[in-house]
């Protein structure tokens, strides 16, 4: 089943729909109040309503109308700072269905997969939307996210935070509730698509549709959070023979604490979330060169039943080179 967005597609302006508002608050808009220990609480405002915490209350209507970037004083002398949310903040807070890309990786994804105003992007599953608010930002209202989830419950949860976050349906987005596998050959012509994101837990199973629905020179990007599953989507992609050779990496965030003479490492760090793995479409019918550095030494020997290289034989590569 395939849901279109239903808003006018007349206005294309990039800032309406890159999730940013700018001026007063609003009534309908959803703003963060953050605390002097750093805790966080999202409301939306609506005129004639409080929000309470243990250290008081606040009137909606004392928001209203204000410029964002200021602080106020709950009932209890509580003091909040308001502001919007930003997109990194957004997407941590937000109901889930299921696990979100957390900011650093969907930042990594945007810019390794070199995801473009204008590209037409297939992303697998949905999730909740963490990541297809991140895509959308980055191809704009003249590209294409054509999203697809299997599961119908955390598809209706990423409608929904896709939605808040922009302020309505996007223009460049359509969700596909279906399989990968069965579904992108009905919705994409082959060789059409720029950029395909898999973040689902068997990739390698899509890798011979998203061959077909790339462009030459597309980019196949996959987020997985094990080391088996590392393997097998780096094997499939080189078993396949027409993509590049595959390019795995991690990426950890560590913050720093910083005051007067104390400069040190923060006691915090955004650790292992996840793997990503990249690699570029051939032209059809055009083979990657094969690897030349050797194998480590029982890499593909009896042991290993996995997908392997074109070309390699049963028997341990690192055994054929000796031959």
């Amino acid at each position: 089943m395939t849901q279109t967005p239903s808003g006018s597609v007349d206005s294309l302006d990039g800032s309406r729909w890159s999730g940013v508002h700018r001026g007063p608050l609003a009534e309908g808009e959803w703003v963060r109040l953050t605390d002097a220990k750093g805790r966080r609480h999202n409301i939306c405002l609506e005129a004639g309503k409080s929000f309470h915490t243990n250290r008081g209350g606040i009137e909606h209507d004392e928001l209203i109308g204000r410029e964002e970037g200021f602080s106020i004083t709950s009932t209890s002398g509580g003091e909040y700072l308001v502001f919007r949310p930003l997109l990194s903040e957004f997407v941590v807070s937000m109901p889930r269905g299921a696990a979100v890309v957390y900011p650093k990786d969907a930042a990594q994804i945007v810019a390794m997969a070199d995801i473009f105003p204008g590209a037409r992007v297939v992303e697998a599953g949905a999730g909740s939307g963490a990541l297809t608010c991140s895509l959308l930002r980055a191809v704009g209202p003249t590209g294409r996210v054509s999203s697809y989830e299997r599961r119908e419950e955390f598809a209706d949860v990423a409608r929904r935070n896709v939605t808040q976050f922009f302020g309505g349906d996007h223009p460049a987005w359509q969700l596909t509730i279906g399989d990968l596998v069965h579904e992108l050959p009905k919705g994409e012509e082959p060789g059409s698509v720029d950029r395909i994101v898999l973040d689902m837990l068997a990739p390698w199973e899509c890798i011979d549709v998203a061959a077909d629905a790339l462009t030459a020179g597309g980019i196949v990007i996959s987020y997985v959070a094990t080391t088996s599953q590392l393997g097998k989507v780096c094997e499939t992609l080189r078993a396949h023979g027409e993509f590049t050779e595959p390019q795995p990496w991690e990426t950890l965030v560590r913050d720093w604490h910083v005051e007067g003479l104390a400069i040190r490492p923060g006691h915090k760090m955004n650790g292992h979330t996840g793997f990503l793995v990249t690699s570029r479409r051939m032209a059809p019918g055009n083979a990657a060169p094969r690897k030349k550095r050797r194998p480590a030494p029982g890499a593909y020997g009896v042991d290993y039943s996995g997908p392997r290289p074109v070309d390699l034989p049963p028997e341990s590569f690192a055994e054929t080179l000796d031959s």
